[in-house]
């Protein structure tokens, strides 16, 4: 079981930046999970925002490529999104999900392979014009 907590959200003017945090915890055996960012609207479907998995390595939206970076700190256990040259249409609740089946191509990005298995309970993201 793993527990999955965000921190770093809050309100920006457009063109400035975030850094979001995700601190794993919990026991499993499994530790090499896919690991990933995810956002949500009210009304919206959930979007993958990045991925870092062991085969695949990182992968982002078509809409952050080049502005944000995923990353992780093994030895922290946390894993971050750093989120430069944020635009309105980035605002939404933001969620760290783990263990989601890889990340698969799409036209706009990537999506999960499957169920996300964790997911924490989001830090708001709000960027203003």
């Amino acid at each position: 079981q793993l527990q999955l907590m965000e921190s770093g959200g809050g309100s920006v003017q457009a063109g400035g930046s975030l850094r979001l945090s995700c601190e794993v915890s919990g026991y499993s055996y499994r530790k090499n999970y896919c690991m990933g960012w995810f956002r949500q609207g009210l009304g919206k479907e959930r979007e993958g925002v990045a991925a870092l998995c062991p085969e695949r390595g990182t992968t982002y939206a078509n809409s952050v490529m080049g502005r944000f970076t995923i990353s992780k700190d093994s030895a922290k256990n946390t894993l971050y999104l750093q989120m430069n040259n944020l635009k309105p249409e980035d605002t939404d609740m933001y969620y760290c999900g783990a263990n989601f089946g890889g990340a698969v191509l799409t036209t706009t990005g990537w999506r999960p392979g499957g169920d996300i298995q964790w997911l924490g309970q989001g830090t708001q993201v709000t960027v203003s014009s």
